[in-house]
């Protein structure tokens, strides 16, 4: 039984091709094989813990006595996106994937939206999220339209100039968005997408990214041990992924360096149960914008930090690393997530390591291990990982 264990998730961090899939488009496609050939990729400390040692992982070189217990998870839910991902690693699997609107949202939707929030839309398309506030921000500017677009993943997001709609303001239409979308238009998250900027050549996206998701919709690891009055801690995006739902305490952040920072902090501080985070930049700004070098240096980056948290760490820690997809940079079919097998690395001062999970079915044995070693129960699919 360990008392503090923390979860770090990077986001989009896949190691190969799932066996279906084909199914979503996504044959030959690895995540890890692409970003280890750039000249930026640098992680020893990874390699250490056994990332090389994985079933099916044939770049890299494995290490001769790996520190941490190694495996590959893959997904039994259908979908390959955020929500899903995580919360099939807090325990729910996902039979049926959710909506999404390749050809935009319903004239039903848009009217309604559009009367209630006073305002009308623009776009309605999949886009890229940086595409599409250089083609449609001026217009926004002069009209006040909001931006309403998706993309091959369960989203709704609008986009909006602060200076045009203030970022409470913005907020609230979501909000609305998000009561409207229900039954078979509902996606997993509206998202809240606040930019600044004068004209197509300099808009930038903001921080102030909010996330409104459906509610998990049964318990989750996280219900479970605040239930039992542990502490459930959240950094990043992890709040708004389970709608609050679990949380004890959560810390938003910028981006991985800022999520890195709060993780250091909070591992300097007493509490008892989990501390859960989700490191966005892989997925948001490298894995989507097909850019290898710059995610093999975020892994490089992240490395250079898992050196010295793992120094720190207390015999009585719990350090597992994990992701929720893939989202291959190399792969120029599509610039959608992945569907992919991704890793679990565990390590702890107080257990050997060494031990070789294999090819586990399911990511929910994350969630049965996470409760197994707070010495509380549960049943979600597919056991716990021995440690």
């Amino acid at each position: 039984m360990m008392k503090r264990i923390f979860l770090i998730v990077l986001d989009s961090f896949g190691i190969g091709a799932a066996p279906d899939a084909a199914d979503f488009g996504d044959e030959n496609t690895n995540t890890l094989g692409s970003v280890v050939k750039s000249e930026k990729f640098s992680c020893p400390n990874l390699q250490d813990l056994g990332l090389f040692n994985i079933d099916g992982v044939t770049c890299g070189t494995p290490a001769d006595r790996p520190k941490g217990n190694y495996g590959r998870l893959r997904e039994k839910s259908r979908g390959k996106d955020t929500i899903i991902g995580h919360w099939e690693l807090a325990g729910i699997i996902s039979n049926q994937a959710m909506p999404v609107f390749p050809d935009g949202f319903p004239e039903r939707f848009v009217k309604e939206f559009e009367k209630r929030t006073g305002r009308k839309c623009i776009c309605n398309k999949p886009y890229s999220g940086t595409e599409v506030i250089k083609k449609y921000g001026e217009e926004h500017l002069k009209t006040g339209d909001l931006i309403l677009y998706t993309s091959a993943d369960s989203v709704c997001q609008i986009a909006a100039h602060e200076a045009v709609v203030p970022v409470e303001q913005l907020y609230s239409y979501c909000e609305t968005a998000r009561e409207l979308l229900t039954g078979d238009l509902a996606v997993g998250r509206v998202i809240a997408r606040p930019f600044t900027g004068t004209s197509a050549d300099n808009f930038k996206r903001t921080s102030n990214r909010h996330d409104f998701a459906l509610s998990p919709p049964s318990p989750t690891m996280l219900d479970i041990l605040e239930k039992h009055g542990k502490d459930v801690i959240s950094i990043g995006k992890i709040r708004d992924i389970f709608n609050g739902k679990g949380i004890t305490c959560s810390y938003k952040t910028t981006g991985n360096a800022d999520g890195m920072d709060r993780i250091r902090e909070i591992s300097r501080k007493d509490f008892s149960g989990l501390c859960f985070l989700n490191l966005v930049d892989f997925d948001m700004l490298y894995g989507h914008r097909r850019d290898v070098d710059g995610y093999a240096q975020a892994l490089t980056d992240f490395d250079r930090f898992l050196g010295g948290f793992m120094e720190d760490m207390k015999p009585d820690d719990l350090l597992m690393i994990t992701a929720d997809h893939g989202c291959d940079p190399a792969y120029m079919k599509t610039t959608d997530h992945t569907r992919e097998d991704v890793p679990v690395l565990i390590y702890g001062k107080s257990i050997p390591g060494g031990r070789d999970y294999g090819v586990r079915d399911g990511f929910t044995c994350v969630a049965n291990t996470v409760c197994r070693q707070s010495g509380l129960e549960s049943d979600f699919y597919g056991g716990a990982l021995e440690l």
